[in-house]
């Protein structure tokens, strides 16, 4: 990903999006300091599902598609991350994410990632809250499977 100059607005954008939205002004520098500004071109790809990971990524402006073994499972927008379970867990991508649109994104490197979280803890709730819902709607989504898989439809 190209990396281009800051924008002078970054605090504000990162105060309205939900992830940072509890941040304290200290976190908020932190995240300020280390995140970088990257536009991605439409039909780009942002990730590649297996490769290793090693940015975490916050949609500013802009939307994406996010397909998993070929097929289409969700779209993100303004304020949608992503990349955090893979550094989270040291896995390879579980998917891949392509821009639908132009994207404007903050770009944080793994190193300053796991720092960020040391030493953040309203991001570390919040990022936990986020997955915890993913992973609920992920459980939904099985359950309605299995539910269709056994009535046969």
């Amino acid at each position: 990903m190209p990396r281009v100059r800051r924008r002078a607005d970054l605090f504000t954008t990162f105060r309205q999006l939900t992830l940072f939205a509890h941040c304290s002004d200290e976190e908020l520098a932190a995240i300020d300091a280390t995140a970088v500004e990257v536009h991605i071109a439409s039909s780009k790809v942002v990730f590649r599902q297996g490769e290793i990971g090693r940015e975490f990524v916050v949609i500013v402006e802009g939307t994406a598609e996010v397909t998993r073994d070929g097929h289409v499972v969700g779209t993100l927008g303004p304020g949608d991350h992503l990349g955090e379970l893979s550094l989270l867990g040291d896995h390879p991508r579980n998917a891949t994410v392509t821009a639908t649109s132009d994207i404007t994104a903050e770009v944080i490197d793994r190193r300053s990632f796991q720092a960020l979280l040391s030493d953040s803890p309203n991001l570390t709730i919040n990022l936990l809250r986020a997955t915890a819902t993913r992973l609920s709607e992920l459980d939904d989504e099985v359950t309605d499977l299995h539910t269709r898989l056994a009535d046969g439809s």
